[in-house]
């Protein structure tokens, strides 16, 4: 028995549409990973960017579990001595660019390394319900509904 190695022509990418309202942002970010990947798909290879584009509306309206949103900390450096910053989850999803929260939950679900950064680049996040890609027909995917703890009801 061979292993089973896609070559770029048998390589088919779809569009994925989740709407993000009330979804805890860990277990979104896990499949979004995982669409991104192509891991969803039977003839998944790793070194291949076989994964489909995700298109995520909603993105201000992510729910994070516990006190995740007062005490979870956002950490970046400036370059410059003593130029660490930080802000918290809140901060960021009630700022100016909420999307910045989901968007580094999946890249820190990602492996990592040149693969990962192109496969990044089909990730497509709006913070409001609009979006630009209605003419590739992306498909719905009802997230909420696969298990109960992926959506709270507040």
């Amino acid at each position: 028995m061979k292993t089973y190695t896609a070559k770029p022509s048998d390589i088919e990418k779809g569009w994925t549409l989740i709407d993000a309202d009330g979804l805890v942002l860990g277990r979104l970010a896990s499949e979004i990973a995982m669409r991104l990947r192509g891991k969803h798909k039977a003839t998944f290879t790793p070194h291949m960017d076989m994964g489909d584009h995700v298109v995520v509306v909603n993105a201000e309206k992510v729910l994070l579990t516990g006190r995740k949103r007062e005490n979870k900390i956002y950490y970046w450096h400036t370059g410059y001595p003593g130029g660490i910053k930080d802000r918290t989850a809140r901060q960021l999803l009630e700022g100016k660019h909420p999307e910045r929260v989901i968007e580094a939950a999946v890249k820190r679900m990602m492996p990592g390394g040149p693969l990962t950064r192109q496969q990044m680049r089909n990730l497509k996040i709006y913070a409001g319900a609009e979006h630009p890609h209605e003419a590739q027909a992306p498909e719905a995917l009802d997230f909420a509904s696969a298990n109960v703890k992926n959506a709270r009801r507040v």
